[in-house]
């Protein structure tokens, strides 16, 4: 593909539909064994899966990015094993229709199952079991990545050990994933057995999902980020047994979305009165504190993903999400800080995730999760006010040694980042000289 057209621009930005990007050119990569040169050309190149992410790591501004949605074949799967290998633009949807029939499920998965496997390995993804589970790198067995020089190198935890830990979490800046190899876990059901439970306080919170990270491996919350105490609710649940009701399917059809965001909302629909009316709704929606339901995997783990577009709902200036950790303390101080700033300044979120994160580390160097507590809260993009609420959440998370996600972000400075991640330098050592991205130059220019 040569110079792209604006349509294909507009399809080739980030989901929070920020900052926005023109590159020069989108190369299509049709077949793994048959790479185009990366180096010596005029520009930067970078890998584009589903443009999942939300801010700019994805994103190649005034370079090249080469697109791998074509790469989504299954090039070996052991149904007996659960063990997988699959070409890099290869997403978490393609896997569960091909394993969950087997008895198999993702080991660790995000919010969304539109995401590819280059994307998972180079965000380092964490999910609802992270206490349990770890990161997907923690899953990885082996990839193949391609760096600029025309070397194939094969990465595993025995082989190619540094390029192994730097491309996981690597932001897609090391080369090339053209393949994937990883385990999966064995399932019984495609249903899981879930129980809601309703929370008045942070504190409350703190102590279910201690008890709940105990009896579940999938924990998080929705919040209330308009009220400054923390109310919501925890959500626990595990893969339901074999038994009456319960089974495998034979086929598991690809689930389409069922509702669409056909246009851009205007921009005065999100607003503190309308997110406070939703969020008091979906708080007294369950009338038992506690609620006990068996339900399909799909909207446990991907109810946003029923409904197409739906960052569209945030308007024409898109939406920019905020998810940071930071770490447990006694009192938990910078959590109730970071509340009580976001429910005062008025912004708020209908879309807010509490979770803690576990002590099992990541094989990857610049991996986000950490022992701790993470929020993650999307907000409507309103220019440079948005943009300075959060540095001044930054400075906080700063302040506790904590970390803010890339794969979500679009404005953390370059004091924060190195802040953040203080394995950079080490890590920079193994970009290769190709490859760059729009993030990648913000942080470090």
């Amino acid at each position: 593909m040569g110079k792209p057209t604006a349509a294909s621009q507009r399809a080739f930005q980030s989901w929070g539909r920020y900052p926005k990007s023109e590159p020069t050119r989108i190369v299509g990569i049709q077949d793994r064994s048959s790479l185009p040169e990366f180096a010596g050309g005029k520009s930067t190149v970078l890998a584009y899966g589903q443009g999942r992410s939300y801010g700019d790591v994805c994103l190649n501004n005034g370079g090249t990015l080469l697109s791998t949605s074509a790469l989504d074949r299954f090039i070996n799967f052991d149904p007996d094993t659960g063990l997988l290998r699959a070409e890099g633009g290869t997403t978490l949807a393609d896997v569960l229709v091909q394993t969950v029939p087997h008895g198999w499920f993702l080991p660790v998965s995000p919010g969304t199952k539109f995401i590819s496997l280059g994307g998972a390995v180079a965000n380092d993804i964490h999910g609802k079991n992270h206490h349990v589970a770890g990161t997907f790198g923690r899953h990885v067995t082996q990839f193949e990545l391609v760096r600029s020089s025309g070397e194939r190198l094969i990465c595993s935890p025995d082989r190619n050990t540094e390029l192994f830990g730097a491309t996981i979490a690597g932001l897609g800046l090391t080369g090339f994933i053209t393949w994937v190899e990883f385990q999966l876990r064995p399932i019984e059901s495609d249903q899981i057995d879930m129980t809601t439970t309703r929370f008045r306080s942070l504190d409350e919170f703190l102590s279910l999902s201690e008890a709940a990270n105990e009896e579940s491996p999938y924990v998080v919350a929705w919040i209330d980020g308009l009220r400054a105490e923390g109310r919501g609710l925890l959500m626990q649940g595990d893969h339901a047994p074999a038994g009456p009701g319960t089974s495998l399917p034979s086929t598991l059809p690809t689930r389409k979305a069922r509702l669409s965001a056909p246009f851009d909302a205007p921009g005065w629909l999100l607003n503190p009165f309308s997110i406070r009316a939703f969020n008091t709704a979906y708080f007294r929606k369950q009338i038992a504190r506690v609620k006990r339901t068996r339900i399909h995997y799909d909207p446990y783990f991907y109810p946003l993903d029923a409904i197409r577009d739906w960052n569209r709902g945030y308007g024409k200036r898109g939406l920019l999400q905020y998810q940071c950790v930071v770490p447990f303390d006694d009192s938990n101080a910078t959590v109730r800080e970071l509340l009580s700033r976001i429910a005062g300044s008025g912004a708020g979120s209908f879309l807010a995730v509490i979770k803690t994160f576990g002590d099992i580390p990541s094989p990857g160097m610049m991996s986000f999760p950490r022992p701790g507590i993470t929020l993650a809260l999307d907000f409507a993009n309103k220019g440079e006010r948005t943009i300075r609420f959060f540095h001044s959440l930054d400075a906080i998370v700063r302040e506790a040694v904590g970390a803010v996600y890339p794969a979500k972000d679009a404005c953390m400075s370059g004091e924060s980042f190195r802040a953040y991640f203080p394995r950079w330098e080490e890590f920079s050592t193994h970009i290769d000289p190709a490859f760059s991205s729009s993030f990648w130059r913000r942080v470090t220019s």
